[in-house]
């Protein structure tokens, strides 16, 4: 069987890992995603037995999908945990990786439970679809909104209108006129002139 420690990162992984059958021990760095996937493919097409142990991560989806396709087992652990076991204080990629290792052959990584990817994608998409309902329904109360305004403005044009034909009273202008009138330019009936008929006689 071969046990691997991974220290993930979204651009490589640094592995250290070991052959329990023959003891031999190897360490390498693994591109994303083309380097990694032909190493853990070839080890699947050597009919090999593969345990990884990692860090839990959000950005290791398309790398649990692959060892999920191999039938490789992958454990989670709790990235808080595994760092207090560390002993140097310094930290780099490689001893994160070996450390990791030990920890799997000596039988001292406690997993966690992590949903499965597929649970995640589909938690995801929920989520979007949770989203996209919430814009819909505020899209549909702000046209309604608007809907209900224009109505009611509406209204209150035609309750004045048949008020005015009730009552027969015509708004009056400024300038005392009717505003019908005014606005036609019209300005209404005048009485002639008496006084220059005076003068004459």
């Amino acid at each position: 069987m071969i046990i691997i420690g991974a220290d993930y990162h979204p651009g490589f992984q640094q592995i250290a890992f070991v052959d329990t059958d023959t003891g031999e021990f190897q360490e390498r760095r693994l591109q994303h995603p083309e380097e990694a996937e032909k190493f853990y493919r070839d080890l699947a097409a050597q009919g090999m037995r593969v345990r990884v142990g990692m860090e839990a991560s959000g950005h290791a989806r398309w790398f649990e999908r692959l060892l999920s396709e191999l039938h490789f087992e992958l454990w989670m652990g709790d990235a808080a945990e595994i760092r207090t076991k560390r002993v140097r204080k310094q930290k780099t990629d490689r001893q994160d990786a070996q450390l990791i290792l030990r920890l799997l052959l000596e039988d001292r990584f406690r997993q966690i439970w992590v949903p499965s990817w597929e649970n995640r994608d589909l938690r995801q998409l929920l989520w979007h679809r949770h989203r996209m309902v919430q814009a819909r329904t505020r899209i549909m109360n702000q046209l309604q909104a608007v809907a209900l305004e224009r109505r009611t403005t509406v209204q209150e044009g035609v309750v004045a209108g048949s008020r005015t034909e009730a009552t027969g009273v015509v708004p009056i202008s400024t300038m005392g006129e009717p505003a019908s009138a005014r606005s036609a330019g019209v300005a209404g009936p005048t009485k002639p002139d008496d006084r220059g008929a005076d003068a004459s006689d």
